[in-house]
């Protein structure tokens, strides 16, 4: 499975910004999908996560109720709707396919990972 992140880019404080991950195999669509993200100089970090049809996700308590994690199981894709940023959330992005089929927030629980894409908030 190869895994495809875009949608990164620059935007002020308070401004969106959506993210898309694309999955090259439907095999995907059976398994959760996460996102992650990783700041200069910090360990990745896990933000948001569906299960295998999109009805129970979990986020971080950072991003909770300004991020929105959802997936078109047709298309292979996940996305990331990112609302009220903040220059803390400056970033490089991760979308990832899980092992099994619920979301789940440990990077051990992932199987496959996208190459990244970097957020900007500027203040």
């Amino acid at each position: 499975v190869q895994l495809q992140a875009s949608g990164g880019g620059l935007v002020q404080a308070g401004g969106p910004l959506r993210l898309s991950c694309a999955a090259s195999k439907r095999t995907s669509s059976n398994n959760a999908m996460g996102w992650f993200r990783q700041a200069p100089g910090l360990e990745r970090e896990f933000v948001a996560s569906t299960d295998w049809n999109g009805i129970s996700t979990t986020y971080a308590h950072s991003v909770k109720g300004r991020f929105t994690i959802s997936r078109d199981r047709a298309k292979n894709t996940a996305y990331l709707q990112m609302n009220s940023l903040k220059p803390e959330d400056t970033a490089v992005y991760f979308c990832a396919v899980g092992r099994r089929s619920r979301a789940a927030s440990d990077t051990a629980e992932y199987a496959y990972w996208g190459q990244g894409t970097l957020v900007t908030v500027s203040s």
